[in-house]
Parts: C-alpha cells; sequence; structure tokens
C-alpha cells in the first residue's frame, strides 16, 4: 500500500513531467485560482505549495474547484481498474457515466453490481473520494460543458443530452459550481447546425485500433454495419434511433453521431469507450500477465466489445458450436428476417439490429427455419423475453446482474456466459475456459481453468491473447480468424 505521501510525491513528478500516463488518475488542484487540472495540462505549472491533488474530478469539484478551460477535464481518459474494490468503483462509473443514476437509485445500482448501497458508497468515496450522487453530478456538468464548447446543440437539448431534468436546473447548477453561466461558453461560438455530431474520446496510453476495427469488419452485418475507413453502424438506444460512425483518432477514437442519437449521448460514450476498451490501463495489464502471453511480441493488447450487449448476447447464441463465418451468416438472416428499417441517410445503413421484443415475439419455428436447431432457437426468444421484460440486464458494467441473469436461462451455457461479460459486459476477469481457440493455443484439452487462476484479475485480456495467439498459429495455415 502506497502511502499518502508518497502517493503525492507520485502526483507532484507526473504533474511535473506532464506524464500522460496518469491523466484521469488524479487532478491538481490549484489553491491559488480555484482550478483543478488535467496532469497534462500545458498551462504554466503552478508552485507545489499551491497544489493539492484528488482522485477525480467530482472530487475536485465537492472541494471548490472549477475545471481547467485549457486541458479541460471533461476529455480525460476514465480512471482505469487494478484490484477488486477498484474495479467496483470502475463499473459503478461506467454505469453512472451511462445515465444509470437518472433511471434506477443507488440501491438498485447497487444490487446489479452485487453489493449493498452502503457498500458501493464507501468504495466510490474511498476509490474517488466522491459519493456516487457527486460522481453522476460531475459528469453531468462536465458532458454539458464538452457539448458547449464542441457542438452547435442548441443549449436546451445539452441540458437534456448531458442527464439534466430541467434546462433551469441545468443552468443554476452551471453557475454555481462553474461561477458564470452556460451562454459564456456558447457565446463565442459559430451556430451553424452541423449534420452530425462528433466528440474525440481519448484512450489512456498507447492505443492501436486497427484490431478492433479488424474484428468489426469480420464480423459486419449489411444493412447495420459498414467499414468506411472506420466503423459505422445504425444503432437504438432507448426510443432514439440514428446512426454512429468511429474513426481513429490522434490519441484514441472520432465519434460522429446523427443528431437523433444526441439525448442517448451519455450511455452512447459510454459504450465506445467500452467497446474499444479506452480506459484500460495496458501497461499494467501487461506487466502482471507476464511475457508467457506473448506481451513482448504484442504488447498494449485491448479487449474488443460491441455498443449493444443485448445483441453481443444474441450473437454469441448465434455463435455457439459453430464458425465465426456460419454465425455471421446466421446473424444476417436474423437482421435480414427481423431487423426493423431505419432512415439514416447514410448508404448501405438501412437497417436496426433486433431488438428484444422483436425476438421474443418471433415465431420459433420460423427462427429455425434461417438454420440453426430448434431448440437454439428457443434459446433466443428466452433470451428475448428475458430482456424485454426486465428480467435480465445486459448493461456494460452490470457485472453481477448481467450474470446472474444470463445463467438463469435454459440453453446459456458457461461459454455464452464468459464471452458475453467479456464483450459486452466489460468484466475484465471474465474467460470462457471451454473455447476451444483458447484451448489449443495453450496445447490443453483439460485444466485450462486452473491454469488460468494465475491470471486474475485479468483474465480477459489473457484470453484476448491466446484468441489471438491461435489466428497467428492458423494464418500460417492460411486459415486464421480471431474469435
Amino acid at each position: 500500500m502506497i502511502e499518502e505521501a508518497d502517493q503525492h510525491a507520485i502526483w507532484h513528478a507526473a504533474a511535473e513531467a506532464r506524464d500522460a500516463r496518469f491523466d484521469g488518475v488524479f487532478y491538481t488542484c490549484v489553491t491559488s485560482t480555484g482550478i483543478y487540472c488535467r496532469c497534462v495540462c500545458p498551462a504554466r505549472m503552478p508552485k507545489r505549495a499551491n497544489r493539492v491533488f484528488h482522485r477525480s474530478a467530482a472530487a475536485a469539484e465537492k472541494a471548490g474547484f472549477r475545471p481547467c478551460l485549457i486541458c479541460r477535464p471533461e476529455k480525460a481518459p476514465g480512471a482505469a481498474p487494478i484490484d477488486q474494490k477498484q474495479r467496483l468503483a470502475a463499473q459503478a462509473v461506467s454505469r453512472i457515466e451511462a445515465g444509470a443514476l437518472e433511471e434506477q437509485g443507488l440501491d438498485d445500482l447497487a444490487r446489479d453490481l452485487g453489493v449493498t448501497g452502503r457498500h458501493l458508497r464507501r468504495v466510490t468515496v474511498d476509490v474517488f473520494g466522491a459519493a456516487p450522487i457527486d460522481i453522476a453530478q460531475t459528469h453531468r456538468l462536465l458532458t454539458a460543458k464538452r457539448l458547449l464548447t464542441e457542438t452547435q446543440l442548441p443549449v436546451t437539448e445539452i441540458a437534456f443530452a448531458s442527464g439534466f431534468q430541467s434546462v433551469r436546473r441545468f443552468n443554476a447548477l452551471f453557475l454555481e459550481r462553474y461561477g458564470f453561466p452556460p451562454s459564456r461558453i456558447r457565446r463565442a461560438r459559430v451556430t451553424t447546425r452541423e449534420p452530425t455530431l462528433t466528440l474525440d474520446l481519448v484512450a489512456r496510453g498507447a492505443f492501436d485500433p486497427t484490431s478492433h476495427f479488424d474484428f468489426f469488419a469480420s464480423r459486419s452485418i449489411a444493412g447495420v454495419e459498414a467499414l468506411d475507413g472506420g466503423y459505422a453502424r445504425t444503432l437504438k438506444i432507448g426510443a432514439h434511433a440514428g446512426f454512429v460512425s468511429i474513426r481513429p483518432s490522434a490519441r484514441g477514437v472520432s465519434l460522429s453521431l446523427s443528431h437523433s442519437l444526441s439525448p442517448a449521448l451519455r450511455p452512447l460514450v459510454a459504450m465506445v469507450r467500452g467497446a474499444f476498451d479506452l480506459d484500460a490501463d495496458v501497461t499494467a495489464i501487461d506487466n502482471a500477465l507476464g511475457d508467457e502471453l506473448d506481451v513482448t511480441l504484442e504488447p498494449g493488447v485491448r479487449l474488443t466489445g460491441g455498443l449493444d450487449p443485448f445483441e453481443i448476447a444474441v450473437r454469441a447464441v448465434l455463435g455457439q458450436q459453430v464458425t465465426i463465418i456460419a454465425a455471421r451468416k446466421l446473424t444476417q438472416k436474423i437482421v435480414d428476417m427481423f431487423g426493423a428499417d431505419v432512415e439514416t441517410g447514410v448508404p448501405g445503413l438501412t437497417k436496426l439490429f433486433p431488438d428484444a421484443a422483436r425476438i421474443a415475439a418471433a415465431d420459433s419455428g420460423v427462427i429455425a427455419g434461417l438454420g440453426m436447431p430448434f431448440a437454439r432457437a428457443q434459446t433466443l426468444q428466452r433470451l428475448g423475453a428475458a430482456v424485454a421484460e426486465g428480467k435480465l440486464l445486459l448493461a456494460r458494467g452490470a457485472v453481477a446482474a448481467g450474470r446472474e441473469g444470463l445463467m438463469a436461462l435454459a440453453g446459456i451455457g458457461p461459454w455464452t456466459v464468459e464471452y458475453v461479460a467479456l464483450r459486452g459486459l466489460g468484466d475484465p476477469d471474465a474467460f470462457p475456459a471451454g473455447d476451444s481457440a483458447i484451448r489449443s493455443a495453450l496445447d490443453m484439452k483439460t485444466g485450462v481453468e486452473a491454469r488460468a487462476e494465475k491470471w486474475r484479475p485479468w483474465r480477459a485480456y489473457a484470453a484476448t491473447r491466446l484468441w489471438r495467439r491461435h489466428a497467428r498459429g492458423m494464418a500460417q495455415k492460411n486459415a486464421g480468424e480471431v474469435r
């Protein structure tokens, strides 16, 4: 355990070096100005005597500091989870930043994470220096500040897209917390409305998006997805449907979205950050895994997820005991048969992936007729019904609730649960031990689970590396594919 004095000495050094590895891990608060900054802030370095540190933007704002307009704390990557307590706190923040506390109370959120509300509050205070409600409020304000700075959305739309229930409350809290009204930021901006909103999402540490885009390309579904130098797709979040486009940027990815999805901006940003694993501390993870898993050969491997956990679950069921190519063909048939039409104005993006209610209402015989066993068609129906009826929560960060709900469904086995936890729920320790490619990469038929114990709490990263090892081996035989 690092003593507080030693921790502060590390943070002083990181701030003075403007070390990007610590971006979002702590914030430097300047007592002489009342401003808090990211450690990479290019402004003149304040004297040591004028620096105090907080572990989160919420803690800094609770202490009375306001965000720097130069380094813009709202653009920092999220804190990377390390130990069990920090992983729980990170899962909570992921759900909070996606708007969970606007939809449910703290106790409900805690239950989804497998703990009590009291314990969750204690953990977030210990890890981030702020309670969940403070984290939610700060994130709403920082989201609004970012939209005011980077987009031409009207202030009213910004207020609601940021999670506020009224414009009056938004204006009052913004003024109270930051010392100036929202109009001060907006006044200096051109008000021409662009056809899409675009935000840059910064990754923690070195980031190579190639493997993520390759993953999406190998599974892309016509009508829903398109590879256009990046990754574009249709999406429905709640009642809001539209399209997104994700492209590489200097330090992460650039997210563009149709205005129709702006009311769902917060969950969408959380989805994209999770799908590209932007907040992972890959250096720390690589050090923990060791070179047995080809860390030196291929450093900085991240998890690739998806934007819709229900879609990932459907694809996982369709992928049971079949090849990736076969699963892709089945998924295409499901979309062609049950996907709703959507108008995006983008060539090739014309279909929505079927939602849970539509899958639940489909005839089992019709689903099976697309080319799968009748029992698997029934599993898809049960999955859709459980989600549509609120009995199964599939959301990034809701690892405990998602696992419990999946395991309760007939036809859902350990491989599917682990795969969905890894790709859709954001569980860094998920490990599908029965996966044939993982067994092949380890050259083991039994004992895989015991072998993987040494890789806790990063077994999902171990699984990803083993899939890639298997793919390299298969590529040498001209038959490579990455699960």
